[in-house]
């Protein structure tokens, strides 16, 4: 058998490249075809020709160079990557092209990396005779569950374009509401470490030329004054018996801090005990809890509309709500639906949701409409949450502005109150 280079259109018009093997060009073009190409070039390969032993036997070796082109990848598939995979996978199958020759497309124009290498495992599987979902499930780095089921009660119905485009669009609403809060902490967190750049200039060349003026003129300081001092002293590293500066502790400490956090939140109680304090923290706390909310009810409506069993769809949503306090809700929720009890009764008792989420719940699950409703909840926080944003940037503006002038202004007091009493004693001495 001979391999030959094919360029061909695809139903959508676009134009396709790569290579078949056949036993003559008319074979070729007839297998193009029936891969729903229109092939417009077929060309022998030269030195590509394979023995005869068999098709198993020609169709290892390009196997092999797939799995050559993956490069050197560490760590998981992004979001954003993934998000778009998934939502040009949809056009595709809704453009009604195969399903194999859609994730060879999609592998070919990825750059080496993480999500290339899983595409070539999950193409090999799919060539193999595994389920889109099996091949998927092979690849918990790339596909977590939430994902493997929702392709699975797709393909399972028949409608695994409409399930993709449906979870391209949960992921890019999720996707989008990240960006928004971690848009909103751009700002402070600037603000935060320039202001405290400044500060620490100040302590270090700034606040010791003053000592060495005050020194001189044997002013005696106040106590504000003195703990200013002693601040610049030890910020600058410049205490007798200081080994380390303590700007080196001010660099090192929101790491450390962050480290700390996570490893608590690696043991159960840990996590338990934050995820608590997180949802009553001042401000943040409503955010989180608003998010929270948004987040577990676009999940659930998305399984439940896919197909997926409520029980299974509950599951999945608790291991994927990302807060111990809505896992041990939804975990009641579980119980409370396997014993033939309700859904909304376990969540109003728990007091993780407003009335308003619990009533919207019941009324779907009286009519039937649990995914629209659940679907509608997360809009409406979704749009609950921009506000919150909103509310959180216009409100810590203000709030840094009194913070630094407080700063700057208690340096300020502390620096010349002891310039005021070297000038009350010079126009003492010269009277």
């Amino acid at each position: 058998m001979a391999t030959f280079a094919y360029e061909a259109l695809n139903a959508a018009g676009k134009p396709q490249k790569g290579t078949i093997e056949a036993a003559s060009s008319e074979e070729a073009v007839q297998r193009i075809k029936a891969q729903g190409f229109f092939p417009t070039s077929v060309k022998e390969s030269k030195g590509k020709k394979t023995g005869v032993p068999g098709a198993a036997d020609a169709g290892k070796k390009p196997k092999k160079k797939k799995k050559g082109g993956g490069g050197i990848s560490f760590g998981g598939v992004g979001q954003k990557q993934l998000t778009l995979f998934t939502r040009q996978l949809s056009t595709l199958q809704d453009a009604g092209l195969p399903l194999l020759r859609s994730l060879q497309i999609l592998e070919g124009q990825l750059k080496p990396g993480t999500l290339k290498g899983v595409l070539q495992g999950v193409c090999e599987e799919v060539e193999g005779g595994s389920s889109l979902s099996e091949a998927f499930g092979k690849h918990p780095r790339a596909f977590d569950r939430l994902y493997v089921k929702m392709v699975a009660a797709g393909e399972i119905g028949g409608v695994l374009d409409v399930i993709l485009q449906r979870l391209a669009e949960f992921m890019e609403k999720s996707q989008r509401l990240k960006r928004k809060i971690k848009g909103a902490m751009v700002y402070p967190i600037v603000v935060v470490v320039i202001a405290g750049l400044i500060l620490t200039g100040i302590m270090v060349f700034i606040i010791p030329k003053f000592e060495e003026i005050f020194t001189d003129f044997g002013v005696k300081l106040p106590a504000l004054t003195r703990w200013l001092i002693e601040t610049s002293r030890w910020v600058a590293g410049t205490n007798a018996g200081q080994q380390v500066p303590g700007w080196v502790f001010m660099i090192i400490a929101p790491f450390a801090l962050w480290i700390f956090f996570k490893l608590v939140r690696k043991a159960g109680p840990g996590r338990a005990a934050t995820d608590t304090l997180i949802l009553w923290v001042p401000v943040f706390g409503k955010l989180i809890r608003k998010t929270s909310i948004a987040r577990f009810t676009r999940t659930l409506g998305t399984l439940i509309s896919a197909g997926v069993p409520i029980l299974e769809a509950i599951t999945i949503t608790k291991e994927t709500s990302g807060n111990y306090v809505y896992e041990k809700a939804l975990g009641k929720v579980h119980d409370s639906i396997r014993e033939g009890e309700s859904f909304a009764g376990p969540l109003r008792e728990s007091k993780t949701c407003d009335a308003i989420v619990v009533n919207m719940i019941d009324v779907g699950e009286e009519t039937g409409e649990m995914d629209g409703m659940l679907m509608k909840i997360a809009d409406n926080y979704d749009e609950e949450v921009d506000v919150a944003v909103a509310s959180l940037v216009s409100l810590l503006e203000p709030l840094m502005v009194v913070m630094l002038g407080g700063i700057v202004g208690t340096i300020v007091v502390a620096m010349f109150l002891p310039l005021v009493a070297m000038i009350e004693s010079l126009q003492g001495g010269n009277k």
